[in-house]
């Protein structure tokens, strides 16, 4: 099992991360709410790891906490939820909002977020309640951040959008709703996550 991995970020598109490890490029998939503490391109981090083993693929899911990474292992483990959906979630609600949902079986919050009917809502509450007990806290370890230039925010967010679940039209509505003149691809998406959220 890879527990963590410290490298040069390479590229981020999201929900995709390329990580430079001593020369071998790892594509991590992560949630947008830890794309929203990484450093810009060509800084070091380390982010915190779970592989999935499929028959067809061996997928690698990063987090910027082992808090994050908690919640994910006990998403999953929920009937009918997959890591792509466990990603989807996370990138929706932080995860100390998404354990205060729910303690306070706040299932009308949860089927805001994309993916989750009020069925799935309710089966989160139910199945989650009693393993969210004694979440760690970790916080990612960054270096001294380079600038770089984002190609096009815009599609960068829609395209994010589109990798959590988002249907095409519904993540270019989002996105442009948000957007405006010097706003990184980043920003775009929070923005856009929350604006769907609330509607």
């Amino acid at each position: 099992m890879i527990g963590f991995l410290r490298g040069i970020i390479i590229k981020k598109q999201p929900p995709l991360l390329l990580l430079d490890v001593q020369g071998v490029g790892y594509e991590i998939e992560a949630p947008m709410t830890t794309f929203y503490a990484l450093p810009e391109v060509k800084n070091e981090v380390e982010i915190f790891t779970h592989l999935v083993v499929r028959d067809d693929a061996h997928l690698l899911f990063g987090f910027a906490t082992e808090n994050e990474r908690h919640m994910f292992r006990t998403l999953i483990k929920v009937n009918g939820v997959g890591a792509k959906m466990g990603l989807t979630i996370l990138s929706g609600i932080e995860a100390d909002e998404f354990a205060q949902c729910i303690q306070n079986n706040d299932a009308a919050r949860l089927t805001k977020l994309p993916g989750v009917g009020k069925k799935t809502a309710e089966r989160l509450i139910v199945e989650m309640r009693d393993r969210l007990d004694g979440l760690p806290t970790a916080t990612i370890t960054r270096s001294k951040d380079i600038p770089s230039i984002a190609n096009d925010p815009v599609n960068e967010a829609v395209s994010a959008l589109i990798g959590l679940g988002y249907k095409p039209p519904e993540a270019s509505r989002f996105v442009l709703a948000v957007a405006n003149d010097g706003m990184s691809s980043e920003e775009l998406i929070r923005e856009a996550l929350k604006n769907s959220v609330k509607k």
